[in-house]
């Protein structure tokens, strides 16, 4: 397992993802960011299912703030940059970009709060999984 500090997710923009006009939906961006993440930490070895049944957890959205830039269109190639910027006690807070070759399309902030998975209520980040997750642990 490896520290989360950047990580890259390849991405197509499908026809499901478009309008008629074929411009990916403003909410579709959401869901990509969504994905990255999820890939991001299952690159340093945290599952989402085994982060439930383990440890009793779920990491969930508390706030995001987005800048859309330019549009995306089908069938284009986006990479979806995720930064973990900071680890706190019950706090992930993530940078992440979306970009077609050189251009950057959408820049986001979003905080995700670790969550104890029956109650729904925030709890500390286990400290095993702050050791690995950790910006400063390199």
């Amino acid at each position: 397992m490896t520290a989360l500090q950047s990580y890259q997710w390849p991405l197509r923009v499908y026809y499901e993802d478009t309008d008629a006009g074929g411009v990916v939906y403003h909410s579709q961006y959401l869901n990509f960011m969504e994905r990255a993440r999820t890939e991001a930490l299952r690159s340093s070895g945290f599952e989402h299912d085994a982060l439930r049944e383990i440890f009793g957890i779920l990491f969930v959205v508390h706030h995001i703030q987005i800048d859309f830039k330019k549009p995306a269109r089908f069938n284009e190639q986006l990479m979806i940059e995720t930064q973990l910027i900071e680890v706190g006690r019950s706090l992930l807070r993530f940078e992440q970009r979306i970009l077609r070759a050189d251009a950057l399309l959408i820049e986001a902030k979003v905080n995700v709060v670790c969550v104890d998975a029956v109650k729904f209520k925030p709890i500390s980040i286990p400290q095993s999984i702050k050791l690995i997750l950790s910006p400063h642990n390199k």
